[in-house]
């Protein structure tokens, strides 16, 4: 069960959807697991596809609450995972944890949510979604400044592999530092935003420092499951995680859509108060052309 009643997540921080349409909260527990799922929903119901949200490195479905609003109040509904051990998911210990037993976990709220669910990963938890997605059939694939599958890496160096320590927190990926310095590298973000995101991501601090070795080493991707899916890949300009070239260059490997944003960092990709809108246009717009 989630350590908080879900009343008390649903509501925080979420402006309401830009058009009004009302919109409803519920919840999916995966019991076996320890999953706890975040869902939002038109108040009506549509023939649109639902939408699978998958977060990367320290996140929670508190990444994708303004993309949650944004959809439901257009008629899609949306359902963002937590990994275990992550936000509002069972507690585990971390330094047990895996990138597989991450791709478990997604596969099963994909296996749970059915085949006609289009996938949204923002970080590894775009490249969760490709591996998850090898087992469970998905109607379409959106990646935003998704980490590159083995293919695209250049061989890890094993000096950076044994520099990762069995759990990692914040620091690794430059988020234990003064909220000024983070915000002059990532200007599409306020202030607001970045306490945010550092006070989200020390609810729970540690990460696997497994599933990051694996994720260097590189995790190879069936590129042919996607051969028949509308697919899109967004590049961040400002991006110190997952450079635009390693984007684009993700999306010539996929021949999928390929739209990048120069003023956009990674988490102001999603999580921008002022920037995440332009993005989520460009998804609407993908998922309209393709009758998602």
């Amino acid at each position: 069960m989630p350590e908080t009643p879900p009343d008390s997540i649903l509501v925080r921080t979420q402006d309401p959807p830009v058009n009004g349409r009302p919109i409803r909260k519920d919840e999916i527990e995966l019991h076996d697991r320890g999953i706890y799922v975040e869902s939002w929903l038109p108040e009506r119901r549509s023939r649109r596809k639902p939408l699978l949200f998958v977060h990367g490195e320290l996140g929670g479905s508190w990444v994708w609450e303004r993309y949650l609003g944004y959809f439901a109040g257009r008629g899609w509904e949306g359902h963002a995972l937590n990994l275990r051990n992550h936000h509002w998911s069972r507690t585990a210990d971390p330094a047990e944890l895996s990138f597989e037993l991450y791709v478990d976990d997604v596969a099963a709220v994909m296996d749970r949510l059915g085949s006609g669910v289009v996938v949204v990963g923002h970080g590894m938890g775009g490249l969760l979604a490709m591996k998850a997605a090898e087992r469970c059939p998905i109607s379409g694939l959106v990646l935003l400044a998704s980490e590159p599958p083995g293919e695209l890496r250049l061989p890890a160096h094993q000096h950076e592999l044994r520099e990762i320590p069995e759990l990692y927190g914040r620091s690794v990926i430059g988020w234990e530092t003064l909220p000024e310095k983070l915000q002059r590298d990532h200007r599409d973000l306020t202030i607001a935003d970045i306490l945010r995101i550092q006070h989200l991501m020390g609810q729970k601090p540690h990460e696997s420092g497994r599933a990051r070795r694996a994720m260097l080493r590189g995790i190879r991707v069936d590129r042919g499951v996607f051969e028949a899916l509308p697919r899109l890949v967004i590049g961040a300009g400002l991006d110190r995680q997952v450079p635009p070239d390693a984007a684009e260059r993700l999306a010539e490997w996929l021949d999928a859509l390929y739209e990048p944003f120069g003023a956009h960092s990674h988490y102001g990709l999603v999580l921008g108060e002022a920037s995440y809108q332009q993005v989520a246009d460009s998804i609407r717009a993908f998922l309209e052309v393709n009758r998602l």
